[in-house]
């Protein structure tokens, strides 16, 4: 496996909590590559979902961009943006992991919206959205393993599981990538240490997978 020599159009996925918009703004400010969080599209004030249509219309005017990463994997949404990455980054955790991250999310965030979140939208955790962290193996993971398989095969796609693993991935992107020039080596894949860093909470629905990050 090795990176794609150009990183222009990034897709980043993974069960909410797994620290997908932690690495998401990491890449972002190392490639300068604006950075579109898929749950400040969906969530309008109070937790109202927009319209489907037109949270996919939204969508596809990001998607059609050069230059972008995706930070969330909405189930309905990845045959707009697979399609267009060059680049896949899925990041797997385990459930105890990333229930632990978004509780101390909520407890860190309590009646603060976050900045990857729609406005009005303060944070929260509810039963519903502990359930599909804990089933998202089963239920979602496969979903879109597909959406990657159908969708996305012609990218390059890693998966990253652990902090010093994912330190490791962003050590090994060159800031040239930016301007298309490259990447350096690939780095090794280990498992690390989990500790706390910032996640991100999403929509509790089975049929749209809320993104990690």
């Amino acid at each position: 496996m090795s990176f794609n020599p150009i990183m222009k159009r990034i897709a980043i996925l993974g069960c909410s909590g797994a620290g997908k918009s932690t690495l998401a703004r990491a890449l972002s400010r190392r490639l300068e590559l604006p950075l579109a969080h898929l749950d400040a599209l969906h969530w309008l004030a109070g937790w109202v979902e927009r319209d489907r249509a037109e949270f996919r219309r939204r969508l596809a005017d990001v998607v059609a961009g050069d230059r972008w990463i995706i930070d969330g994997n909405y189930i309905h949404t990845l045959d707009l943006s697979l399609p267009r990455a060059d680049t896949i980054l899925v990041i797997n955790r385990s459930r105890l992991h990333c229930l632990w991250r978004v509780t101390w999310r909520w407890a860190t965030h309590i009646g603060r919206t976050r900045a990857d979140m729609g406005e009005g939208c303060p944070e929260k955790i509810d039963w519903a959205f502990a359930w599909y962290i804990w089933t998202y193996q089963r239920r979602v993971a496969p979903r879109r393993d597909a959406a990657i398989a159908a969708h996305g095969a012609h990218a390059q796609i890693h998966h990253l599981t652990g902090d010093r693993q994912i330190r490791r991935f962003l050590e090994g992107v060159d800031t040239s990538a930016a301007s298309g020039l490259g990447t350096k080596a690939e780095p090794s894949v280990e498992t690390g240490p989990s500790s706390p860093q910032e996640a991100r909470v999403g929509a509790v629905d089975a049929g749209a997978a809320p993104l990690c990050g």
